[in-house]
């Protein structure tokens, strides 16, 4: 979004069209549409629905991000003349040892790109051995470093501060199933310390509240869901924020944050997003979408790995105990100029493509 943004700026009559696959990304994007943009679901790649999508939007330009290599929608593309980029690039080295067990379509895909631009180096390399043209490949860095901080609905902020009051917190972000017992065992060696903690739990998805609710119950503690309503009481221990799109409130509440999507074999999530609020982050050992990403986050004090219980709650007290204090430079300095470099390569593409 902040490059769309960017790219309007500079492109006062380009118009944006931005494709998800879930329902959940669409209702937090519809949310956030700059101007000039609208959204859709992504066609199925199949023959005919490819077909179809380009037909009717007939892009100038088609953009790609990450690893989302769809070959349909990039063969289509290329028999209709329209210019693709790969932009923010990421291959994990699995991902990129399934691609060259398959050289064929590796070359045959990646080959089609007018413009990769990768997140570093590694990944720059490796886009190159699957066969794409080497003078299109550059090194732009990771874009999620460059991203500004997630909205936070300021009159809702200081409501809930009110409903806190000075209580000492910390955040548990975008767990998956399996790793909401080990943040509340967790958190139940934090309050054997700090009776007073809170923890604000904030699942990635959702629709499991009233299930999640039912675990925090179960392993004895005392629970308010967001989602009906309920506001943390002073024998809150665990408030479960069932909710979409807010995000940027916790990380503001909190000095330090676990990350989920890492102690289970999913790949982790953005360490970018609390880091921009200067929040630390733990996050365990299954973050193979980024690894870069945290090695580099980790090397500069501002994240730390986690593989159990008994990690988290040391770190965590160690955070509570110096408070806002601990508080760290923003990662979006990490990322300044990103954002441009990236622009300015698309805007290229563009000029020469006409």
């Amino acid at each position: 979004l902040d490059l769309i943004e960017t790219l309007g700026d500079r492109l006062q009559t380009t118009h944006f069209l931005v494709t998800t696959v879930t329902t959940t990304a669409a209702e937090a994007l519809e949310k956030r549409l700059p101007p000039r943009t609208r959204h859709q679901y992504a066609p199925l790649d199949t023959p005919k629905a490819a077909r179809r999508f380009l037909d009717h939007w007939q892009p100038n330009l088609a953009c790609f991000v990450e690893s989302e290599i769809w070959p349909r929608l990039i063969i289509r593309a290329e028999r209709l003349g329209t210019p693709m980029a790969l932009v923010n690039a990421r291959l994990s080295e699995r991902s990129l040892k399934k691609w060259r067990a398959l050289p064929g379509i590796a070359k045959s895909l990646f080959s089609r790109f007018s413009l990769i631009l990768a997140q570093n180096q590694r990944v720059a390399d490796g886009v190159v051995s699957l066969g794409a043209n080497a003078d299109a490949v550059h090194v732009s860095g990771d874009l999620k470093s460059a991203a500004s901080r997630l909205p936070v609905d300021e009159t809702a902020l200081a409501d809930i501060k009110a409903d806190i009051g000075s209580r000492p917190l910390w955040v548990a972000a975008s767990t998956h199933a399996g790793e909401e017992e080990l943040v509340l065992e967790a958190h139940k060696e934090i309050l054997s310390a700090v009776p007073e903690a809170l923890l604000i739990l904030a699942p990635r998805h959702p629709e499991r509240g009233a299930e999640i609710a039912q675990t925090i119950e179960q392993m004895g503690l005392s629970v308010a869901s967001r989602s009906l309503g309920e506001t943390p009481k002073e024998g809150t221990q665990v408030w479960l924020v069932d909710t979409l799109g807010e995000l940027g409130l916790w990380y503001s509440l909190s000095t330090v944050a676990f990350l989920g999507g890492s102690l289970q074999p999913i790949g982790g999530h953005n360490p970018y997003e609390p880091m921009a609020f200067g929040t630390f982050v733990l996050y365990g050992p299954g973050i193979s979408n980024f690894v870069d990403a945290y090695d580099v986050l980790t090397e500069a004090g501002l994240s730390a790995p986690v593989s159990e219980p008994s990690d988290i709650a040391p770190v965590v007290l160690t955070r509570l105990a110096v408070g806002e204090d601990s508080r760290e430079a923003t990662a979006s300095g990490l990322g300044a100029g990103i954002r441009t470099k990236v622009a300015n390569h698309l805007i290229e593409l563009l000029e020469r493509s006409k």
